[in-house]
């Protein structure tokens, strides 16, 4: 009685802690992806009740071949092995079927949920999403989407399937010998204990590795990512000594679980033993004492197996269902996150389309901005620019130049104020992540993906000819070295723009976001690695180029600020307008 009562306060304090409401939530939310696929699951379901029902359909030819043996029914004999080896056959071939569309189905699923759930990730709301460590994006993404669409596929139609060969089985031994259901259903209870005994331990397993696994992704990813710092700070020694600790930990945890694992797989199988030994004696005196033939024993073992695994499968179903759970909580934790609202995204197409000949207009008035940690960037900053001038940012670094281009592009959300685009006959409308196809943004660092020269031009405009490339790459003063080399514009660009310096690279960026053609151009410390000289040349190109642009640049470089139509200085929160004097003065004091 005190068992079952510490039973219940068990489960009734899992109910208050929670943790019971919050599986239900996550087994609804991978529904939402289930019912999608309702037809592959029916698919698969039945494909494991056929291979269910030829099983069973083998074990009674199997049973009367024995029995044809034993009885010396020779006339029988040849009809019954030939039905024996047929369906042995049929079960190759079915096998094999099975296997492919099962493989093709999984595959095809899993691409799929895999796709919507990146699609989800990438319109997270951004500044939500630097919360998390791209490795452990990563392995969210990869390893936990696929455990949901493994999940989805096969849990309900493997429920299905063996609570069918449970009861199947089951019913084949009541009918010939009821007295031998006891004996096999003697493990039952003990698979029952086992799973129980398992299940908290698997959930706090699955928690711990899915930790473990992002972490490691997490410092691989971020190695790799910095070779070049950790071979020039001589840190080769440190990062493997940290590699084997990250490994060492996560082997001990795996241990742990598996020493687990493996005591429980013991007593199952011992269990099993238990039960198949106790079959055989109990077989054999019901042959020896008449009542049933050698074939019916033989039937009756084949099905014992079948009952205790079908009921191993249904108890080993618990834990991938908190495997499962596991999994869609970690990507409902992404996922559930605010997701960036694109529901202006055709009203801003259009206005981009009937606007881009004549250009546009940036307007800022009193807008406000607080970091998640409490920290005010922006409280009443107001700036504009308009087509065919240069806008200069200038300030001290920290003090929110990077910021605001990221409020412009809507990677931020703006606290108060009004952000947005006008054009030249008054029509305006507000910025949001819509409105991001009105801009082209060069960031800070190198940015460049792997590919030739030209895939990373066509990246932004996918039907761009030859000519226009160049073209691009002459008004950034990059067609001088990229022609020099043996492939042109058809160039290989390793990884992290690997194979051309600092300065090459920035300059094939702005020549990627000036091939875009877009109304404004925002140029994030987008020079600084370029001599003053070439940096001049380019903001003087794109001051002649045609093309009715408004270029906004970020600087600490005082020299560029002689070719800005207006100099802002982002102080005290504030955009403060500076004067020619002022700019002088910045010029100077530099």
């Amino acid at each position: 009685m005190s068992h079952i009562t510490e039973r219940i306060d068990f489960y009734v304090g899992r109910i208050k802690s929670g943790r019971i409401q919050e599986m239900w939530r996550q087994t609804k939310w991978i529904y939402t992806y289930a019912r999608r696929y309702w037809l592959a699951m029916i698919f698969y379901t039945i494909l494991g009740l056929g291979g269910t029902v030829v099983s069973l359909i083998s074990s009674l030819v199997s049973k009367d071949l024995v029995d044809i043996i034993t009885g010396h029914q020779a006339g029988e004999l040849a009809k019954t092995f030939a039905m024996m080896i047929g369906i042995a056959v049929f079960s190759i071939f079915i096998n094999q079927f099975t296997s492919y569309a099962s493989s093709w189905i999984s595959l095809k699923v899993n691409n799929e949920i895999r796709s919507d759930i990146f699609s989800k990730i990438l319109i997270t709301d951004w500044e939500s999403l630097t919360n998390y460590h791209t490795g452990d994006l990563l392995t969210r993404w990869s390893s936990d989407a696929s455990s949901i669409s493994d999940g989805v596929l096969s849990y309900l139609p493997s429920l299905i399937i063996n609570i069918f060969r449970f009861f199947s089985a089951f019913a084949m031994v009541i009918y010939y010998d009821a007295s031998f259901a006891v004996f096999a259903l003697i493990g039952i209870p003990f698979s029952l204990l086992m799973s129980k005994t398992l299940l908290t331990r698997m959930q706090n397993n699955n928690q711990r590795s899915a930790a473990m696994s992002a972490k490691m992704s997490g410092f691989n990813q971020e190695t790799f990512s910095n070779i070049q710092t950790i071979k020039a700070f001589d840190l080769v020694r440190l990062y493997t000594e940290r590699l084997k600790q990250l490994q060492s930990d996560y082997l001990k945890m795996r241990m742990e679980f598996s020493r687990m694992s493996i005591w429980t797989s013991i007593i199952l199988s011992m269990v099993g033993l238990l039960v198949s030994y106790s079959s055989y004696g109990w077989g054999i005196y019901r042959v020896w004492s008449g009542a049933i033939s050698y074939g019916t024993m033989t039937m009756f073992l084949s099905l014992s197996g079948t009952l205790t695994s079908s009921v191993n499968s249904l108890a080993s179903m618990i834990p991938s269902a908190i495997s499962l759970t596991t999994s869609a909580g970690r990507l409902m934790d992404i996922l559930d996150m605010p997701q960036e609202d694109y529901s202006n995204l055709d009203t801003a197409k259009e206005f981009l389309e009937n606007h881009r000949n004549e250009g546009v207009s940036l307007s800022i008035h009193q807008i406000n901005y607080t970091y998640q940690t409490g920290t005010e960037v922006f409280k009443g900053a107001s700036f504009e620019g308009h087509p065919h001038e240069i806008i200069g940012l200038v300030g001290p670094s920290g003090e929110g130049k990077t910021t605001m281009l990221r409020l412009l592009l809507s990677l931020l959300p703006s606290h108060g104020g009004e952000a947005s685009i006008q054009s030249v006959n008054g029509e305006e409308i507000p910025l949001s992540p819509s409105t991001r196809q009105f801009f082209s943004y060069v960031p800070q660092g190198n940015t460049m993906l792997s590919g030739t020269i030209a895939e990373n031009m066509r990246n932004v405009k996918p039907d761009a000819t030859d000519e226009e490339i160049i073209e691009a790459l002459k008004l950034a003063c990059a067609y001088e070295f990229v022609e020099k080399c043996k492939d042109g514009i058809y160039t290989e660009i390793k990884e992290r723009g690997g194979g051309f310096s600092e300065g090459q690279a920035q300059r094939l960026a702005i020549a990627r976001a000036l091939l875009r053609k877009s109304p404004i151009l925002l140029l994030d410390e987008a020079s600084s690695a370029l001599d003053v000289a070439t940096e001049r040349k380019v903001l003087k190109n794109i001051m002649r180029d045609t093309y009715p642009r408004l270029c906004l640049v970020t600087t600490h470089r005082p020299t560029v600020l002689t070719l800005c139509n207006r100099v802002y200085a982002i102080r005290a929160e504030h955009c403060e307008l500076l004067s020619n004097t002022e700019v002088d003065q910045l010029i100077k004091d530099f």
